[in-house]
């Protein structure tokens, strides 16, 4: 059991976690963006707001689109190394703020985006600050990479490793849940997947704001098993991790 003075503040969780997260969290489907087009969420003039932005990945594909993006972040370790990452990007402009409370102005953004920082949104303060940074036919679409959810070896032993030593794995899986209170929403699937040596699959479990890092009494014994999952599951070095890349989309009501 991991102690709960190991638990963070869910807008400080990744301080600690930005390199990894850097090198080694995946990206995301360029197919979103012809799929938001096709479904007139999205155009080359459409103005942006990423909440939670992070260090800038989801971001960057819509940038490299053309679009306006204000990318919104409480975290200055994250929100730093996003400014330092897209500072060639003219059209991109970072603010210090949150989901509740995002700095933005009134009735500014056309299409709001969000990854996995919205599960640690307020839903309630969030969706009331959305609607007034939003333009009256504004959307929203929710997106992020969710790990394959096809019954295999792999994904149940890696399943059970991050149950068995996740600090509050559950509570983040619980808050998935809070895009059905949030909003009406359609929903996409898109297949996506990272091949991964040992030092990037590390990396990439080391990335996720729940794995107890190496401060923590329990790390060496962690870390043990995780290279014999690796071992067990390892095809001429490299481990497959699968995605499957949701997006929720739709107008606030």
């Amino acid at each position: 059991m991991v102690e709960k003075k190991y638990l963070v503040d869910p807008k400080k969780r990744f301080s600690s976690r930005v390199e990894n997260y850097i090198k080694y969290r995946p990206s995301y489907p360029l197919e979103i963006i012809d799929f938001l087009k096709k479904k007139n969420l999205l155009a080359e003039d459409t103005v942006i707001a990423d909440i939670g932005s992070g260090t800038g990945i989801l971001t960057k594909i819509f940038l490299d689109n053309g679009n306006q993006v204000y990318g919104v972040e409480p975290n200055k370790d994250m929100r730093e190394a996003a400014e330092k990452i897209l500072q060639g990007y003219t059209n991109f402009s970072s603010f210090e703020g949150s989901a509740e409370s995002t700095g933005l102005e009134d009735k500014s953004i056309d299409l709001i985006i969000a990854g996995q920082a919205f599960h640690w949104f307020d839903v309630e303060e969030a969706k009331r600050e959305f609607k007034r940074i939003l333009k009256p036919n504004g959307n929203v679409a929710l997106i992020w990479n969710n790990r394959g959810k096809s019954v295999s070896d792999f994904n149940n032993t890696y399943e059970k490793f991050t149950l068995k030593y996740g600090t509050d794995y559950k509570e983040v899986r619980k808050n998935e849940g809070n895009v059905d209170r949030f909003f009406n929403y359609q929903k996409e699937t898109f297949d996506n997947f990272q091949e991964l040596d040992f030092t990037s699959f590390k990396g990439r479990v080391l990335s996720s704001s729940y794995i107890p890092l190496s401060d923590n009494p329990i790390f060496p014994k962690m870390i043990l098993e995780l290279e014999d999952l690796y071992n067990k599951h390892q095809r001429n070095g490299f481990i497959r991790f699968v995605y499957d890349t949701e997006v929720y989309y739709g107008k606030l009501e």
